[in-house]
């Protein structure tokens, strides 16, 4: 879970300087904040943050491979964070509601999350529901994300989840936003030979490699540097 927020704070960071318009720059940043906050306090639960951030090479990261891959355009973007931020705030809920370690955790960020899928579900409706353009970037997005969804409702060690109802309750948010944006909900298996997604296991597609090498740059070349 800390993985799934660090990598992906860090690629919503990389639209800093290069969102569409300005709202969008500072709303992104804001989003890539709330997940860095998460990514911190769940680190810090299991060793030093800093360490686990920036000293771990690539086959240690247990993220989600949907949160590492590229921004791509601004709708590619969007549907990854659909996907994610709807089973995130799913994943918040059910673990707030628990009697569990996590839930004082959940309890906040159930609040953080129900903004960042509010955000990609109204862009979702924009671009999917606007132009023709739009409509083609918008749903080329969700088509090509769609089978690393899967993994999301793998079990997860150590976490106790109904995962049945997590995949219910996730495919029918989903498509019923994508219907009402005129989008087409992709058809594909969401698990089984055909989908991707092994990053729980440490294994991660080729461009995380190149972003984990810009995110650790700097505290490597300059260990025990302060500001």
């Amino acid at each position: 879970m800390g993985d799934d927020a660090l990598v992906l704070s860090h690629r919503l960071g990389e639209w800093a300087g290069h969102a569409p318009v300005l709202e969008e720059e500072v709303a992104l940043a804001n989003i890539a904040l709330d997940l860095l906050g998460q990514a911190r306090v769940l680190l810090s639960l299991v060793g030093d943050e800093d360490e686990l951030a920036y000293l771990r090479e690539e086959r240690s990261f247990r993220n989600l491979q949907l949160v590492e891959q590229p921004n791509g355009d601004f709708a590619h973007t969007i549907a990854r964070q659909l996907y994610f931020s709807v089973y995130q705030n799913l994943m918040y809920g059910q673990l707030a509601a628990a009697d569990s370690p996590l839930a004082p955790l959940a309890a906040k960020a159930v609040k953080e999350v129900a903004y960042h899928q509010d955000h990609a579900e109204q862009w979702t409706l924009r671009l999917g529901d606007g132009t023709s353009e739009s409509h083609e970037r918008m749903q080329r997005g969700v088509d090509a994300l769609w089978r690393f969804t899967g993994e999301m409702f793998a079990p997860l060690a150590g976490l106790d989840l109904d995962r049945e109802a997590l995949r219910e309750q996730w495919t029918a948010r989903v498509t019923e936003v994508l219907q009402k944006a005129t989008l087409t909900v992709p058809e594909d298996p969401q698990s089984g030979a055909w989908t991707a997604g092994a990053g729980r296991e440490g294994l991660h597609t080729e461009s995380f490699g190149r972003m984990l090498a810009e995110m650790q740059h700097l505290h490597r070349s300059h260990p025990g540097a302060s500001w």
